[in-house]
């Protein structure tokens, strides 16, 4: 009959170890491989989000290198860049866009802070009035555009953002101390536009 010697079982003992320990190695990288693939993807869908927030942001497709989206009411001093939607985002750095309003002719619907933030470009928006100028520009589209109204008007009150017929501007910002109403400022196209810029 056959017998183990010493030297058999510590080498069958050594071969045995060696195999557990090259397991747990081999088990340790699939799973660290996997955890890395896992966190690759997240990073780079991490990376496409902060792409597309910076894109929506500038508003600005790289295609269009003389991309210009702007206003400029002389009377009050603002001079100010504008962008798509009214996030809070967007008002902390432009004036946001309405996005169910034009961008060029008919009602173009224009929002921003006046008070309490690092930009406040709808500030003094209240000193304007009938006949003050606004001049709007974007891309290829610039218009001049007179004050008609400079109004209160509660803040479930969507009427002055509907399109019209007539080219129109409407800023809209909130009123001090009065969370349920906005201070709506209406502009009509000139009837002859002056070049801006």
């Amino acid at each position: 009959m056959f017998k183990f010697t010493k030297t058999d079982i510590k080498f069958k003992r050594l071969i045995l170890f060696s195999v557990i320990f090259l397991s747990i190695l081999i088990s340790m990288y699939l799973y660290s491989r996997t955890n890395f693939n896992e966190k690759n993807e997240n990073i780079m869908q991490i990376n496409k989000n902060i792409i597309s927030e910076e894109s929506i942001l500038s508003n600005q497709n790289p295609q269009e290198e003389n991309y210009i989206w702007q206003i400029e009411i002389e009377k009050i001093s603002l001079n100010a860049e504008i962008a798509e939607g009214t996030s809070k985002e967007i008002l902390n750095k432009y004036i946001g866009h309405f996005e169910e309003t034009q961008k060029e002719k008919g009602n173009i619907g224009l929002a921003a802070h006046n008070r309490g933030y690092d930009v406040n470009y709808f500030q003094n928006l209240r000193l304007l009035k009938e006949g003050d100028e606004i001049k709007y520009k974007y891309n290829q589209y610039e218009n001049t555009y007179e004050v008609t109204k400079n109004i209160i008007i509660k803040d479930t009150d969507w009427q002055y953002l509907e399109n019209t017929e007539e080219n129109t501007l409407t800023l809209i910002t909130c009123v001090e101390n009065e969370p349920n109403y906005r201070r709506c400022v209406q502009a009509v196209e000139k009837e002859e536009s002056e070049e801006m810029y």
